[in-house]
C-alpha cells in the first residue's frame, strides 16, 4: 500500500499508486467541525491539487465522496437536478471540489462520480456521532439518552450498505457526475434510535429535547434515491483495479 503526505501532492502520485484504473478518493481532515475555515482555505486546494495530479497522470475514472451538506439549508426531497447551496465551509468546499474538478474534463478525458453522501450508522463510528454516543450509553446501563427533539427527518443507511452502494458505483460504467448516496426514506431521529434500542434489547428511556436542533441542517430533508438505483441495476465492471485514498484522521463525510 503506497502511503501519501497530501500536504505535499506529488505530481507522479498516479505511478506511484500503480496506475489503477479507478480511484476511490475519501480524505478530508478537519472533521467533524463543520464551520471551520480550515475546510476550503487548506483542504480544499490540498486535495484539488492531489487530485489534479492523478489526472493529469493519466486515471480514467474516479470517485470522490461528496456531502449531503453541498445542498444547503433546501428541505424536502433533494434530487442532484437541485442547485447547491451549502450553508457551511465544509459543505461550501467540497461543492467548490467538486466544480474545479468538473473544470479539468475540459482538457482531460475521465468518468467522474461524485458520490454525495447523506448518513450512516455503524461500529466503528466515533463517539461524537449519534451512534456511537447511543453505543457509549447502551454499554454504560445508562437509563437515559440524552437527544434532541427527535423529530427531524432525515436519511441514514447502514454504513456496510453505503459502503457497497461506493464500491458499485466505483465499478459501474459511464460518466454520472453527482449521485446522492442514500436510501430515498426520510426516517425521524426518534425512530432510528428506538430502532436501536429494540435490536440491542437494552432498557433505555429517550430524554428528548435534551440538546437543541443542529444548526447545520434544516429540520426536515433526504435524499431522492431515483439516480442510484438507476445507476446500481446495471452491470458492473468488476475486475477493475481500484485504489482507496482515506485519511490517517478523520471520519468519512
Amino acid at each position: 500500500m503506497a502511503h501519501l503526505d497530501m500536504a505535499e501532492p506529488r505530481s507522479d502520485a498516479f505511478d506511484l499508486l500503480g496506475r489503477p484504473d479507478c480511484v476511490l478518493h475519501m480524505a478530508w481532515h478537519g472533521l467533524p467541525n463543520y464551520n471551520s475555515a480550515h475546510h476550503f482555505e487548506v483542504e480544499l486546494p490540498r486535495q484539488y491539487l492531489f487530485l489534479k495530479y492523478l489526472l493529469m497522470g493519466g486515471l480514467g475514472r474516479l470517485l470522490v465522496t461528496g456531502t449531503c451538506f453541498e445542498y444547503g439549508m433546501q428541505p424536502g426531497a433533494l434530487a442532484e437536478t437541485d442547485p447547491t447551496r451549502p450553508s457551511n465551509p465544509y459543505g461550501f468546499a467540497k461543492d467548490a471540489l467538486r466544480r474545479e474538478i468538473e473544470f479539468l474534463k475540459r482538457n482531460l478525458s475521465f468518468s467522474l462520480v461524485w458520490a454525495r453522501l447523506f448518513y450512516t450508522f455503524g461500529d466503528g463510528q466515533p463517539e461524537t456521532s449519534l451512534f456511537g454516543q447511543f453505543l457509549r450509553a447502551a454499554s454504560r446501563g445508562e437509563a437515559l439518552f440524552n437527544m434532541s427533539p427527535g423529530d427531524q427527518l432525515r436519511d441514514y443507511l447502514p454504513a456496510p450498505v453505503m459502503g457497497d452502494m461506493i464500491a458499485r458505483l466505483a465499478l459501474g460504467h459511464g460518466d454520472p457526475g453527482p449521485v446522492n448516496v442514500c436510501s430515498g426514506k426520510p426516517v425521524s431521529v426518534r425512530s432510528l434510535v428506538e430502532g436501536w434500542i429494540r435490536e440491542r434489547g437494552v432498557r433505555m428511556e429517550l430524554n428528548l429535547g435534551h440538546f437543541s436542533y443542529s444548526d447545520l441542517e434544516p429540520l426536515a430533508f433526504w435524499g431522492d434515491a431515483t439516480k442510484i438505483r438507476r445507476l446500481l441495476s446495471m452491470p458492473d465492471g468488476a475486475g477493475r483495479n481500484l485504489t482507496t485514498i482515506r485519511s490517517t484522521e478523520g471520519n468519512l463525510p
